[in-house]
C-alpha cells in the first residue's frame, strides 16, 4: 500500500467518522449521568453557559434527550398535544443524519404514539424505520416568557419513551484520540452500524485502513503510521471550515447548505457541523445563519459596539419564531454561551420588553459595554474576547428559505 493514498485515506476517514464518534461521545455523557438507554431524560432549564455537552445549544427551547438502541426490538415514542407551542423530536441516525422529525411541522398539535424499528426489524407498514440501530432522540419546547417556563415544563412532561433493556455501549473515545483508538472505536460504531450502500464509493477509499473488516492498529508499519498521523492532522484543520453554515456570505450573513442535517455524501460537511453544531435541524424546520464578524475565524470582538437594524416590516419571515444567539467561540471552533450580568444569552421576538423604533423598525445592540440608557432592552450582551452570532428561524417560510429574503448586515458602531 502506497503512503500518499494511507494518508488521504486517513484523512477521508476520520472526516467520515467524526459525527459516529461525537454522537457516541454524546451517548457515553448521557450514561455517565445515570440515564439508559431506550429512555428519555429531560432538561428543565433553558441552556446557560454552564450547559456544555454539545456545542452551539438555543437558550429558546427546553430540551429533552434519549439515545436509543434497536437492536433489542422496537420502541415507542409517545408524544404530547402541545397545540401552539412550537415542539419538534428529531430522530437521527448514528451518522447524524435526521432520518425524521415529529412534531409541529410534520405530525402536528396533537401528539400521538409512534413505533420506532431498527434497520432490518420486522413491522408493518405504520412504523418509523431507523437506518441504524443506533439513534439519538432530541426534543425541543419552546419557551415564550419567563412566566411560561412551568406551562412548557408540563408539554415537556408529556413526552415519554418506552423500549427495551439494551446492552451497555462500549467506552467512548474523543476526537483528539490517538489515531489508533480513534479508528478502533470507529470500526466498531461501523459494525454495529453498517453504513448505507450509498457510500461505497467512499468506503472504497478508505479500506487501506481495514474499518469495515476489523481494524487491526499494530498491522501498520512505523512509516505508514506516520503517514496516518499526517491524514489525521490534515483532517482536524479541514473540519473548522464550514459547520453549520457555509462559507457563501449574502449580506454579512452565511446560509446553510440544503443538505443541513441530512447530509447525503457531503461528508466534509457532515464533519464540520458534528463539530460545531451537532443534532442540527434541516432548513425546512430550522434555519441557521452566522454573521461574519471582522475578526479571524468571522468572529467579532467584544471590545467593539455593533448593531443590527431591521427596517419596519422586515423581521425575519417565519411560521413560529426567531432568535439571535451570541456565543463566545473555542479553539476548536465550537461555541457556547458567556457569563453576563443580564443573563441574556440570545434576543429575539419573544424577548421581554423588547423596544421597537416609532416607525416600526427594530435595533439590537451587541456588545460587552452597555449601549446606553434605553436601549439595555434590546441589549445582547457580549465577553470581551471573540463572539459569534447565529440566527435561528424556526419554520422558515418560503422567502427565507428560497434566499428571496435577506438579513440585514451586522454594523460596527461607534
Amino acid at each position: 500500500m502506497s503512503g500518499p493514498d494511507l494518508k488521504t485515506a486517513a484523512m477521508k476517514a476520520w472526516l467520515y467518522g467524526l459525527p459516529l464518534i461525537e454522537i457516541a461521545a454524546t451517548r457515553a455523557r448521557g450514561l455517565s449521568f445515570g440515564q439508559s438507554l431506550n429512555t428519555i431524560g429531560h432538561v428543565r432549564a433553558l441552556a446557560t453557559p454552564k450547559h456544555r455537552a454539545v456545542t452551539t445549544p438555543n437558550n429558546d427551547t427546553l430540551y429533552s434527550s434519549a439515545q436509543l438502541d434497536l437492536s433489542q426490538g422496537p420502541v415507542t415514542l409517545s408524544l404530547p398535544a402541545t397545540g401552539d407551542r412550537y415542539f419538534s423530536l428529531a430522530l437521527m441516525d448514528a451518522y447524524s443524519n435526521n432520518f425524521a422529525i415529529l412534531g409541529t411541522r410534520t405530525t402536528g398539535p396533537n401528539g400521538g404514539t409512534f413505533t420506532l424499528v431498527g434497520p432490518h426489524a420486522a413491522a408493518d407498514a405504520h412504523v418509523v424505520r431507523s437506518p441504524t440501530n443506533h439513534v439519538w432522540a432530541l426534543a425541543r419546547i419552546v419557551v415564550y416568557s419567563t412566566a411560561d417556563l412551568e406551562a412548557a415544563r408540563q408539554v415537556q412532561s408529556g413526552l415519554s419513551i418506552q423500549g427495551p433493556a439494551a446492552p451497555t455501549p462500549p467506552p467512548a473515545v474523543k476526537r483528539s484520540a490517538p489515531w489508533q483508538d480513534y479508528f478502533a472505536a470507529l470500526s466498531a460504531l461501523m459494525a454495529a452500524n453498517p453504513p448505507p450502500v450509498t457510500d461505497r464509493a467512499l468506503l472504497e477509499e478508505i479500506a487501506p485502513l481495514g474499518l469495515e473488516s476489523g481494524f487491526d492498529a499494530s498491522r501498520f508499519s512505523t512509516e505508514e503510521a506516520a503517514e496516518i498521523e499526517a491524514g489525521l492532522a490534515e483532517a482536524r484543520v479541514a473540519v473548522r471550515r464550514g459547520g453549520l453554515t457555509g462559507d457563501h456570505f449574502v449580506e454579512g450573513w452565511s446560509y446553510p447548505s440544503a443538505s443541513l442535517g441530512d447530509f447525503g455524501q457531503n461528508y466534509p460537511y457532515r464533519a464540520a457541523v458534528a463539530l460545531g453544531g451537532l443534532a442540527a435541524l434541516p432548513p425546512v424546520e430550522a434555519l441557521y445563519m452566522r454573521a461574519r464578524g471582522d475578526q479571524p475565524r468571522g468572529l467579532y470582538d467584544g471590545l467593539k459596539s455593533y448593531r443590527l437594524h431591521f427596517p419596519a416590516g422586515r423581521l425575519p419571515p417565519v411560521n413560529s419564531f426567531w432568535s439571535l444567539s451570541l456565543y463566545e467561540a473555542t479553539d476548536e471552533g465550537q461555541f457556547f454561551f458567556a457569563d453576563n450580568r443580564l443573563d441574556r444569552y440570545a434576543i429575539g421576538d419573544r424577548t421581554e420588553g423588547l423596544a421597537y423604533n416609532e416607525d416600526g423598525s427594530l435595533d439590537i445592540w451587541i456588545g460587552s459595554q452597555s449601549p446606553g440608557e434605553g436601549r439595555e432592552a434590546n441589549w445582547l450582551p457580549a465577553p470581551s474576547g471573540p463572539f459569534a452570532l447565529f440566527m435561528r428561524a424556526y419554520l422558515p417560510k418560503a422567502e427565507l428559505l428560497d434566499g428571496a429574503y435577506r438579513l440585514p448586515p451586522v454594523e460596527a458602531v461607534d
